[in-house]
């Protein structure tokens, strides 16, 4: 295991200092302290730092992350890792996710018919019936 300092973890996950140490507030994530105060990471935990950047670039609130990595650490461990209340905030969570998805999904469409109708840099309006667009 070879411990890397906060700026390190930063750089290989492209996740702010200040991130970190708020994911470590939050209880998402444990670092190991030296002497002199300062926090050392080892691989693992990059890999964890990635994943939770990811679940909350996901729109997955940190209090949920952190039930979701509880989870998956019970998992690895062969321990049950799903309750009634934990299966709840995932639907929960799902149903938000869909929702975003959708939203997302409008908008895509929205920009790739606008672009559609973008020809040689002129922007063209929405025809009326019967009619097509001038080029003026």
């Amino acid at each position: 295991m070879v411990a890397v300092k906060i700026g390190e973890v930063a750089r290989r996950t492209g996740v702010a200092t200040r991130l970190i140490r708020y994911y470590e507030a939050q209880g998402l994530l444990t670092a190991d302290r030296e002497s002199n105060g300062y926090r050392t990471y080892a691989d693992g935990h990059v890999d964890r730092v990635e994943r939770i950047a990811g679940l909350v670039q996901a729109g997955i609130p940190t209090r949920l992350v952190k039930v979701l990595l509880e989870t998956e650490d019970a998992c690895r461990r062969e321990e049950p890792t799903c309750s009634d209340e934990v299966a709840e905030l995932l639907a929960q969570q799902l149903s938000a996710l869909e929702q975003r998805i959708d939203c997302l999904t409008a908008s895509r469409d929205t920009v790739r018919t606008f672009l559609e109708r973008t020809r040689g840099g002129e922007i063209w309006s929405a025809p009326e019936a019967g009619r097509v667009p001038s080029s003026a």
